[in-house]
């Protein structure tokens, strides 16, 4: 095993972000509102989210202006609830917007926003923490990754919707789950328990005395096996947890699966 280093992302966000103009300028009317994972979000809802997303980071690294909150947040579920907020009442108001427009100004603001993004220097310490993770202060790296998992689970909300192809290639898959799986360590609360997760054809890791690491430890207490698919569902939040289970293979002490299951690389 190798301590999992930093995930640098910032070359996949251009090339992540033509993919999105090119799948959204591919939809046709039917396909905008087609349901999603997204709870009751549907393809268009999503859209206005990567957008609002887009927009919230070009403010803030650019201009340097921020909202803010509009209740004290004094723990993870006010976090939560304060996002809920700023969410839905964009997608409620970008419902008055036509499809066109709203591909016209993502690929505008999200080439910007990403350009905002790489601009970053990596190990400076990051204005907003990866709170998932269980993390107070985060390096830009791993801000930054956050950011690019964003954009690419809410991408595969909307190609998973319409029937597209979903990228899982592992050029976009490893560097996702490298940053995903950090949220392990704070899912399984310090516990020194030692956990293999196998993703065939992807990669391997292992969650050994709270830190996560590359390879497959040999004195591990439980083996997960997942395909790649089923990996990033479970730790965004896109799977129900019955099929997850059923999904899932499971070598050793079946109970110390309880907190993967529970994992997520979101905010929920």
């Amino acid at each position: 095993m190798e301590p999992l280093p930093p995930t640098d992302t910032r070359a996949l966000f251009h090339p992540l972000h033509r993919e999105l103009i090119a799948l959204l300028r591919g939809l046709s009317d039917d396909d905008w509102m087609k349901p999603t994972v997204a709870g009751a979000w549907r393809v268009r809802d999503v859209v206005a989210h990567l957008l609002d997303t887009d927009l919230r980071r070009l403010s803030s690294l650019r201009d340097h202006f921020g909202e803010a909150p509009d209740a004290p947040i004094d723990a993870y579920g006010d976090l939560v609830a304060f996002l809920n907020r700023l969410n839905a009442s964009w997608v409620a108001a970008m419902r008055r917007l036509s499809p066109r427009l709203l591909v016209d100004m993502q690929e505008r603001f999200g080439t910007e926003a990403a350009d905002a993004v790489i601009a970053l220097p990596p190990d400076e310490e990051a204005s907003f923490s990866v709170a998932w993770a269980g993390e107070a202060r985060s390096a830009n790296w791993f801000d930054v990754g956050r950011e690019y998992t964003e954009r690419w689970h809410h991408q595969m909300q909307i190609r998973d919707a319409v029937g597209a192809p979903l990228l899982l290639d592992a050029e976009w898959l490893v560097p996702l789950l490298e940053l995903s799986l950090r949220a392990l360590p704070h899912a399984y609360g310090g516990s020194r328990a030692c956990v293999v997760f196998d993703v065939p054809q992807v990669g391997v890791w292992s969650l050994r005395d709270a830190a996560v690491y590359r390879g497959a430890a040999t004195d591990a207490e439980l083996r997960v096996t997942l395909d790649g698919d089923t990996a990033w569902r479970l730790l965004y939040n896109a799977l129900p947890e019955q099929e997850a289970r059923e999904r899932v293979t499971l070598h050793g002490d079946a109970s110390l699966a309880e907190p993967l299951f529970r994992a997520r690389s979101v905010m929920v």
